[in-house]
């Protein structure tokens, strides 16, 4: 099978294989992340190791072999050398495992050693110290961010002087040079420097191999690219902490040389395939950005339907095409959030004539705050009534409208944190409070005597609600640890003044519209956070207490499914891979 029918023959299994990350970047919409189209990715890896193992082109009887070629290197290197234009080379170290070949290669291929390849030793960028360089200056500094995978990305913006030049003998370099990066990621990358219109140094943690064109210099960037330089390079530091390949090392990873015309031809056609592989990414990429749009316009609409004839409509176009629609975590996520808005809005379950209207629910409530305010002492600032103009949403007859600072009583511990200790009394912090649960992890601990000097606001229970004013704002999660443990600063806890709204208000917590309040009340620019002040003042609706039961009923029945979707998917993918990998397999043996 050719490279081509390989990719042909195979290509929903390139093209279908799609991860999403935070964050922005090419393929995706930059407001909901970045897509990675890890299929093509994997592609592309797959057309490297084709071509460092032969299976790319055919071999040509006729071509100088391989060895004629290294001769001649070597023989230029010995000429350099009894010139002095060159250092005599020092043994190569030992490598681990020793210079066993990984593969076979075609007979008139051979394996050679990094240092071996160019009559110049590999040889260190320039130790340069941030005192030595010069906004001003007219030589450009290269670093390692102007290195990708076979792209010189031409990023970095650092410069040092002629007189700073002349004094640290620092190496020019050359349009041809081969730059190979010391440091992740990914480590051993490497990239032909095309040259620039000034003079330019490298960074130390850069290596430079110069072949003066004895190689064709892009093939040897595609074989250092590929996985089996790059296990390579990887052998010598797994597990490390900071991982940095010496040039030392460098030098002995074991490259497959071809005879020269069988490198041009292989260049040629990995620039062929990589082409190819760019037009899938771009079609593959617009499906998806298309996709996106109309997910969200979809689930848009459905949230801002005016009344339930409208709701019904918009929810019929949306089913007609669910299957279609969440084949992605990221749709399956917009549409957990559109889920939590129609439920805090009262369009998920239908009213009934049976409800009380929640203004007995509210009554009970600020009965409960009076009394904490007259036998506890307890304290709140809120307001009172929500005038029309802050109600952020068009809510049911029966529901009414609360300012959140009347609904609970706040535990907040701001201020310093007590001292932390090996074991003790579990301290719950800001990272321990996630979207909707409690994570034990960092397990943090203080004193049994600090635990209690320091809890002496309030005790949370289960079924209360911790909440992060900042770093992350936010994030909010029900109490479900048995356990007795201390609450740490930036973490308030909502101890509701009728526990039964309990899962509701975390609901309408961890909604957009809420979400939006919070934003909007925030300050601060680095790290943004709400005052509790600002926070208790923030109004939030109340549906009567059997409706509140109904809703958080329905959201878990719907998120379950949701989750569901989220595991097939992720089975599909795991499919997908495995039969990726066998066409791989297959591919390279």
């Amino acid at each position: 099978m050719s490279a081509q029918e390989l990719i042909t023959d195979h290509l929903d299994l390139w093209t279908g294989a799609v991860t999403h990350k935070s964050g922005t970047g090419r393929g995706a919409s930059g407001k909901n992340g970045k897509i990675e189209l890890t299929g093509i990715k994997k592609l592309r890896e797959l057309i490297l190791e084709l071509a460092v193992r032969g299976k790319l082109v055919k071999q040509d009887p006729s071509d100088e072999p391989a060895s004629v070629l290294l001769e001649k290197i070597a023989e230029e290197k010995a000429r350099l050398v009894e010139e002095g234009k060159v250092r005599k080379p020092k043994k190569l170290k030992e490598k681990p495992g020793g210079y066993t070949a990984p593969f076979d290669i075609p007979d008139n291929w051979k394996w050679s050693p990094v240092d071996q390849l160019a009559p110049f030793p590999l040889f260190d960028g320039d130790w340069i110290e941030s005192k030595d360089q010069d906004p001003t200056g007219s030589i450009r500094l290269l670093q390692l961010a102007d290195i990708g995978v076979g792209e010189f990305k031409n990023t970095s913006r650092k410069y040092i002087n002629s007189e700073t030049f002349a004094r640290l003998k620092c190496s020019r370099i050359n349009a041809g040079d081969i730059l190979i990066a010391r440091l992740p990621s990914p480590i051993g990358r490497a990239t032909v420097f095309p040259g620039l219109m000034q003079d330019c140094i490298t960074a130390v943690d850069v290596a430079i191999l110069r072949t003066e064109e004895m190689l064709n210099q892009q093939y040897v960037v595609h074989a250092l690219n590929s996985t089996t330089c790059r296990n390579q390079v990887e052998s010598y530091g797994k597990g490390a902490t900071r991982f940095r390949i010496s040039t030392g090392n460098l030098k002995t990873i074991l490259i497959p040389v071809p005879p020269l015309p069988e490198q041009h031809r292989i260049v040629e056609k990995v620039d062929e395939l990589m082409a190819l592989c760019d037009r899938l990414e771009q079609e593959v990429g617009d499906q998806l950005e298309a996709h996106e749009v109309l997910v969200d316009t979809l689930l848009d609409a459905l949230t801002h339907s005016t009344d339930a004839a409208e709701l019904a409509e918009n929810w019929a176009r949306v089913a007609e095409h669910f299957d279609t629609l969440f084949t992605t975590e990221a749709s399956i996520d917009k549409l957990k959030k559109a889920i939590l808005q129609l439920a805090v809005m009262g369009r998920l379950v239908p009213q009934s004539l049976n409800d009380k209207h929640a203004s007995a629910l509210l009554d009970e409530i600020l009965a409960e705050r009076d009394r904490l305010k007259r036998e506890e002492g307890m304290k709140t600032k809120a307001s009172g009534a929500v005038n029309t103009e802050e109600a952020y949403l068009t809510i049911p007859r029966s529901w009414v409208w609360v300012r959140l600072g009347n609904t609970a009583k706040f535990i907040d511990y701001r201020g310093k944190t007590p001292k932390k200790v090996g074991s003790g009394k579990r301290l719950i912090t800001a990272k321990n409070i996630r979207k909707g649960y409690i994570d034990k992890d960092p397990e943090e601990f203080i004193s049994e005597p600090d635990y209690h000097t320091w809890m002496t606001r309030g005790f949370p229970r289960v079924g209360d609600t911790l909440f992060t004013p900042e770093a992350p704002l936010g994030n909010a999660a029900n109490v479900d640890l048995e356990e007795e443990f201390a609450l740490a600063q930036r973490a308030i806890c909502f101890q509701w003044h009728v526990r039964e709204i309990s899962p509701f208000m975390l609901m309408q917590i961890l909604a957009l519209p809420f979400q939006e309040q919070l934003i909007f009340n925030a300050t601060g620019m680095t790290a943004t956070g709400i005052k509790a002040a600002k926070l208790k003042e923030i109004p939030v609706v109340l549906p009567p207490l059997e409706e509140q039961k109904s809703i958080v009923e329905k959201v878990e029945e719907l998120m379950a499914l949701c989750d569901r979707l989220k595991v097939r998917l992720g089975e599909a993918g795991e499919t997908r891979a495995q039969l990726a990998e066998t066409v791989v397999e297959q591919a390279v043996n």
